[in-house]
């Protein structure tokens, strides 16, 4: 009976003390979500003056927008970035500008840096170029921060600058032999946004999947509209013809480079067989050359005629000396 009780006795304190760990869990879980729902609270919602930027970046009260996220200027005419903010004390703007893996600073501390201050001026709702190049195109990012670091927030502006494009440069070789690879290019360095190209071939536009054109379905050739090559693998008979290509960009007239003709050559496999064998005959004639010489002994006489022409010095003897020594004192 007594073993009964303490049965019963640990299973109530066990209860009991699981019950209030289980209250404590679900009071620590009310504190924690009533925390979040007030942290939710305290960022409000865009507003319909402001509708909300896809890209923009958000912490604490301070919230940024932009009214155009994408602009496209063309050059030489003056241009906005937009760039409004709220929930902010005492807001700090900067601006900087990246292209490619080059970033530069446009704003800082509510102010122009010192490379864009002839060109740019700030205000509360954004930056405005004067007048604007096609170095300027590249990703603007607005940055708003308070002076406390209580709040912080950015949304970036693509700025276009738009330029037409110039008349492109092939690159195509006058012949190709059929069955090899040959690669022809097309380029034009000033369109903005970067050119896209297409080939004709006698004046016909070429498709980018020959093989569903009756005309191109004998060709073998791979296109690329944004980098402009041409890769014909392999060559066949009927890619003979003129080249060119058109640059476009959806700005400005499409321009058009000069034709050029490429010629599809068989291998010239006689040619290449007359060669070896004159190459051969050549070599075997200089073999000849070489044992005919020394069969007649030209290179034996040409030995022997050096041998002959040595001279051969011997020391004078010391009786050569004395008998010299009294000639002289007696012709003295």
């Amino acid at each position: 009976m007594l073993q009964r009780m303490a049965v019963f006795h640990l299973v109530l304190y066990i209860t009991i003390k699981g019950g209030e760990r289980g209250r404590e869990r679900d009071r620590e879980l009310e504190t924690s979500m009533r925390e979040k729902h007030q942290l939710a609270a305290s960022c409000p919602p865009p507003t319909g003056d402001v509708p909300a930027t896809k890209g923009s970046l958000a912490l604490g009260r301070g919230a940024v927008y932009t009214s155009n996220p994408e602009v496209k200027i063309p050059e030489d005419k003056p241009a906005k970035l937009s760039c409004s903010y709220s929930g902010f004390s005492s807001p700090r703007v900067e601006w900087k500008f990246a292209q490619g893996d080059i970033t530069s600073l446009v704003c800082y501390n509510n102010k122009i840096t010192a490379p864009f201050e002839d060109r740019v001026t700030f205000s509360n709702t954004g930056i405005t170029f004067h007048s604007v190049t096609r170095k300027d195109t590249g990703m603007y990012t607005c940055m708003v921060s308070d002076e406390g670091g209580t709040a912080y927030g950015e949304v970036s502006v693509h700025l276009i600058v738009l330029v037409p494009p110039s008349k492109p440069t092939v690159n195509i070789p006058s012949s190709a032999t059929i069955g090899s690879r040959a690669v022809l290019t097309c380029s034009e360095p000033d369109g903005s946004p970067p050119s896209e190209y297409l080939w004709y071939r006698d004046g016909a536009l070429m498709p980018l999947e020959p093989k569903r054109n009756r005309a191109f379905s004998n060709s073998s050739y791979s296109l690329n509209p944004k980098t402009g090559e041409l890769v014909f693998d392999p060559v066949s008979a009927s890619d003979t013809g003129e080249y060119s290509c058109q640059a476009q960009n959806g700005y400005g007239t499409p321009v058009m480079s000069a034709a050029v003709r490429m010629e599809a050559v068989e291998l010239n496999v006689g040619g290449i067989v007359a060669a070896v064998l004159v190459t051969l005959i050549l070599l075997g004639l200089l073999v000849f050359g070489i044992w005919f010489a020394y069969s007649r002994g030209y290179f034996d006489r040409k030995k022997k005629g050096t041998e002959s022409k040595k001279v051969i010095y011997s020391q004078p003897t010391a009786r050569s000396e004395a008998s010299f020594r009294q000639t002289s004192s007696f012709l003295v």
